[in-house]
């Protein structure tokens, strides 16, 4: 048996610039190809890479801080959410099901981090918004997701704090989302590599002469994930089945010559990931914002669709896995925080109606595919963009090999 060919090393690069013939959807990109392609999303990634001291051992951690738009407290997104398997957390989901309101930045980072990202939320709008006596009378609930990322992170170690949390906050932007080893992804494996942070935008033309928006040409679907599910086994690019091919090749590599330290010990890593693999799947994260006018239960609808998504890279949604996913329109500024102890803006007494706009539900169908397309290439710009690290206990996580999967490839494109 031949060992594996001998490959070109290539640079970490998005999933477009790899393979520029792979077919992915319909629909353009947006101008980055970013979550933040829709205007008025923010974002920033932190990442914690330290090594081993006496009161912990490797962290490789982070936390993504998404904020719908830069006024989140005062004025909510419609928003809604999926769950397609629930062994995961995001916190503030029943109030986001129970009024279909986002009001709250949302922060994704560590299974243990819970807390502390929840914590900062606070701690960022306590001195914000105190009343003129220093009393806080308003309600928010804060949007925290996780995925655990204690194969490669000394997790254990509690390394966010609150104030990691108000940094996130303090310092987001439009700029294209950093992608691989980054934010809450910093420590996460995705389908037997190493995974992460992914990104990708798209968008849809609008019928102008039919809608009530006449300006609007076109509406933008953003994308961000937290991946860190999934066997290599599975993993499939554009159908392809890359994932079973590497498998393959490692073991064969490796068979072929058995005094090949570095084949050996690829072997042994795949074994070892696929060992933790069989205690907990992993879970992903999925964050949709659109500037497409649409309420909360087209919302809720919308979410949905990254289960297809992910599905096309590979996903099974396994019992242990947390799949959780929240999707957003800026289109509507809906006020919130106008009743307060110290004072009112309106009565709760009396209905007050507000204008808003929704899209058709017959017209949906391009943003429902917009989306499908973006969640699967942010999974895979995840993967694209991820380097191989090693983490807590020596353990280490291969990046997936780019120059092979090009070459695989050739024979599907």
């Amino acid at each position: 048996m031949s060992s594996q060919p001998q490959s070109q090393p290539v640079s970490r690069q998005r999933i477009r610039a790899l393979l520029p013939t792979l077919h992915l959807g319909r629909y353009a990109t947006g101008p980055n190809n970013t979550l933040t392609d829709v205007a008025g999303v923010l974002c920033h990634t932190q990442s914690q890479i330290l090594p081993a001291s006496s009161t912990h051992g490797e962290v490789r951690t982070g936390v993504t801080t998404i904020l719908p738009r830069a006024d989140f407290f005062s004025h909510a997104c419609y928003a809604g959410i999926f769950r397609l398997n629930g062994s995961g957390e995001l916190t503030g989901s029943h109030w986001i099901e129970e009024t279909g309101l986002l009001h709250s930045p949302i922060v994704l980072t560590n299974s243990f981090a819970v807390g502390a990202a929840y914590q900062g939320i606070y701690e960022y709008c306590i001195p914000r918004h105190r009343d003129a006596a220093g009393a806080v009378d308003w309600f928010m609930l804060p949007v925290v997701g996780e995925t655990f990322d204690g194969f490669l992170n000394d997790i254990a170690a509690l390394s966010i704090k609150p104030e990691h949390i108000v940094q996130g906050i303090e310092s987001v932007s439009a700029d294209p989302v950093p992608e691989g080893n980054t934010g809450g992804g910093t420590g996460m494996l995705c389908h037997g590599h190493k995974g992460g942070t992914g990104s990708a935008s798209r968008v849809v033309p609008t019928d102008v002469e039919l809608s009530v928006d006449k300006d609007t040409t076109e509406y933008t679907v953003g994308v961000l994930v937290q991946a860190n599910y999934g066997r290599l086994r599975d993993l499939r690019i554009a159908g392809a089945p890359i994932g079973r091919l590497l498998e393959a090749e490692a073991q064969q590599a490796a068979a072929a010559q058995p005094d090949d330290a570095a084949a050996a010990a690829r072997v042994q890593a795949m074994a070892e990931i696929e060992k933790a693999k069989d205690k907990k799947d992993g879970s992903i994260i999925i964050v949709i914002a659109t500037d497409a006018p649409l309420h909360p239960l087209q919302l809720q609808r919308l979410a949905k669709r990254a289960a297809l998504g992910i599905a096309r890279v590979g996903s099974y949604a396994h019992n242990p896995s947390g799949d959780v996913f929240l999707a957003f329109s800026t289109a509507a500024e809906v006020p919130v925080q106008t009743v307060t102890a110290g004072g009112r803006d309106v009565d709760p007494f009396k209905p007050r109606a507000l204008q808003v706009r929704v899209v058709d539900d017959q017209t949906v169908n391009a943003l429902f595919e917009a989306t499908v397309d973006a969640v699967e290439e942010a999974v895979l710009n995840a993967l694209c963009m991820a380097e191989t690290m090693v983490g807590a206990g020596g353990r280490r996580v291969e990046a997936l090999p780019l120059e092979r999967v090009r070459e695989l490839m050739e024979r599907f494109l």
